[in-house]
């Protein structure tokens, strides 16, 4: 026997990724998914080309020594569980509760249909079509589980390049999507455990389904606060290079190992991992990105090529086998189409709607090779089954994304869709509510328990994660779902803040300085800490107690970003608190003399101090919660604000400031100001 050549192996892995890497350009320029380019690259390399056109040259490269071919393998087998991951923390279950009556209709009778149609064919088939006639019942259901899952990554892609993401049809489809790949994923682990029996029993069959259950119910409940402090704790704690990913991997090779040890195929394994990944609250863009460059440069394209090569297309040569591979895409475009047409309708959506459904659900993509490569490399198919299933995932899913732009072509966009839409365009570029992770430091002064108020408020909003740092000999008392860390040096907020947080919120006793300004203390703090932050100060009542969670706040605006932040903050506080809100136009008229000031205001129009508070007003609309404006142009700044938080009895001031480069931390004038003579207290939020 030939000893297996690394060099051989690794022209191999450069021959499949380039050639996979320009056939899948090849497909986005010409509107397909690129995933189908390493798929038609490995058939081009394989028999049905290469193999066709120069046999000996073919037969050299991609060597058919058992022990060569078991490298490529090895990959290969990876490769699956990396995309299951992948596929898994895109999975968004949030979408499916939003669209979740329509989804699971649309997705129900979108299996159960061409999963009852792929059935019927497997009992029809002949028996020389078979790889085990005896095991007629697995090669059956395999046939079903093929025919009935939808690829999630090519719908994605189809919506997302439309601009429908966010549509309710786009939910919708993509919802039914996301369940058509966690039903099947469930169903392949299932059925694969049969196959290894060889037979269905009702033990074996029991055993399979109760094993899942126990293994999925334990995921969700246990797994999910597992998984999340396994990812926080290693980005918190590791020093070295991406160790988040490295614990990833890990978390996917246990849960894979896991449902093998229960009797069911390791794709579930990883394919729950990677939901459970995708929720960790902490799993950053940077994060996510590194291990989706690894799973697309590598793997994917790795698995995709060795599937196509694995592809004959020139058995198609035989009447007989083409014909019953046109049936077989028959049969699974109209039953994917009726089901998801079906479906659509019985869940509320229109005839146009359940349309683009049944457009969009006939897309079989990655799903279905991964699915046919499980049940080829199981004896589950024969290569002449293989050839037929991958035949029909690449027509509908070169079917779907011109079928599918047609149908969106013909939606009409809905008012609740228009409003929905300009409120998360809006949350998309907004400041706070692009926040992912926030870090409080605090001690046991009415400073730290009112910046610990408030971050908690904030915090709860929109349920970010939060750290709490205590530095000082007491610390408010603090609820059990937050991480907390009894640390003395002052140090340690620097320390902190490199593990990745994006607001910063102190609240010290010692925040003024001995001669104004912020005491040098915070001023360390802030300049180790990269990212806005902002600083409480306790004043009035506020002195003695917290506040309540009810708050009558007042936000200087002036028509620049910082103060923008400063109002979408305070307005974050307000509807957290169902309190209420002021915006105080105030004019940048430091410096100027009251003789200079009364001079220029006649001379002025208002149209630019009532466009700065309109777009306030909206940006609380946005946040639904009510406000009020009022405009002080004749005095100083400092001195409106501090007669209108005199006049109206505020709770808090909210202030967006700027803030300089330096060691010292100085926010201008009018906060300075403030810092000295407010008798209410504030919040400088600097970004």
């Amino acid at each position: 026997m030939q000893t297996p050549s690394e060099a051989l192996f690794l022209a191999q892995i450069v021959l499949l990724l380039l050639v996979g890497r320009l056939m899948g350009e090849a497909m986005q320029r010409i509107g397909q998914a690129a995933v189908m380019g390493p798929l038609i690259a490995g058939i081009l390399l394989g028999p049905s080309v290469f193999g066709a056109i120069w046999p000996e040259a073919q037969h050299a490269v991609f060597d058919a020594n058992p022990q060569q071919k078991s490298m490529l393998d090895a990959v290969s087998q990876l490769g699956i569980l990396m995309l299951l991951l992948l596929t898994g923390m895109e999975t968004d279950l949030r979408l499916v509760k939003q669209a979740r009556r329509a989804a699971i209709s649309t997705s129900a009778a979108g299996i159960v249909v061409p999963f009852a149609c792929g059935f019927a064919l497997g009992e029809l088939l002949p028996a020389a079509m078979l790889p085990k006639p005896d095991q007629r019942i697995i090669t059956s259901l395999f046939l079903g589980t093929a025919l009935s899952i939808a690829s999630v990554k090519i719908v994605a892609m189809v919506v997302r390049e439309m601009g429908f993401m966010r549509r309710n049809v786009g939910m919708t489809l993509i919802a039914s999507a996301i369940i058509d790949d966690t039903v099947g994923w469930i169903i392949v682990a299932i059925i694969s455990g049969l196959a290894v029996h060889g037979q269905v029993d009702a033990r074996a069959l029991g055993q399979s389904v109760l094993g899942t259950a126990i293994f999925l119910a334990a995921s969700f409940t246990l797994g999910r606060r597992l998984v999340f402090s396994i990812i926080r704790w290693t980005n918190d704690n590791f020093v070295s290079e991406v160790p988040v990913v490295t614990a990833i991997l890990v978390v996917m090779g246990t849960m894979a190992l896991t449902t093998h040890l229960i009797g069911v195929h390791t794709v579930l394994g990883a394919f729950v991992a990677g939901i459970l990944v995708g929720e960790s609250p902490i799993l950053t863009r940077h994060i996510d990105e590194q291990l989706r460059g690894l799973v697309v440069a590598l793997f994917m394209p790795i698995f995709f090529s060795l599937a196509g090569l694995h592809v004959d297309l020139t058995h198609l040569a035989d009447s007989h086998l083409f014909l019953l591979t046109i049936g077989l895409i028959l049969i699974a475009s109209v039953g994917k189409f009726a089901g998801a047409f079906l479906g659509g309708a019985l869940g509320g959506m229109s005839a146009r709607e359940s349309l683009a459904l049944g457009c969009g659900m006939n897309a079989r993509g990655s799903t279905e090779v991964i699915v046919a490569s499980i049940g080829l490399s199981m004896g589950a198919l024969s290569q002449d089954l293989f050839t037929m299933i991958v035949a029909m995932a690449v027509v509908t899913t070169m079917t779907m994304p011109p079928t599918l732009r047609w149908a969106f072509s013909r939606l009409p966009l809905r008012c609740d869709e228009r409003m929905r839409l300009e409120r998360e365009a809006f949350e998309a570029t907004g400041f706070f509510t692009n926040i992912e992770r926030l870090l409080v430091a605090v001690d046991d002064s009415a400073n730290g328990k009112l910046a610990w108020h408030l971050a908690d408020m904030l915090a709860r909003s929109r349920g970010i994660p939060t750290t709490v740092l205590r530095l000082g000999a007491r610390a408010p008392r603090l609820d059990a779902d937050l991480r907390v860390e009894s640390l003395a040096p002052e140090g340690v907020v620097t320390k902190e803040a490199q593990k990745g947080y994006d607001f910063l919120v102190l609240g010290f006793e010692r925040t003024t300085g001995t001669h104004g300004g912020f005491h040098e203390q915070i001023a360390r703090m802030a300049v180790g800490f990269e990212g806005p932050l902002a600083v409480a100060v306790a004043r009035g009542s506020h002195l003695q107690k917290p506040p309540e969670r009810r708050l009558n706040i007042l936000v200087p605006v002036r028509g620049n970003k910082v103060s923008r932040r400063g109002a979408e903050v305070a307005l974050t506080l307000a509807r957290a608190g169902t309190g209420a809100v002021t915006a105080l136009y105030v004019m940048g008229t430091v410096g100027l003399g009251a003789a200079q000031r009364r001079l220029k205001r006649p001379t002025m129009s208002r149209r630019h101090e009532e466009t700065i508070l309109k777009d306030i007003v909206e940006l609380a609309e946005r946040y639904d919660t009510p406000i009020r404006t009022a405009l002080r142009l004749d005095i100083a700044p400092e001195d409106a604000i501090l007669r209108q938080a005199r006049l109206g009895h505020y709770d808090l001031v909210v202030m967006g400031v700027g803030r300089p480069a330096g060691e010292t931390l100085y926010f201008g004038k009018i906060a300075a100001a403030m810092l000295e003579n407010s008798q209410h207290s504030i919040l400088f939020v600097s970004s």
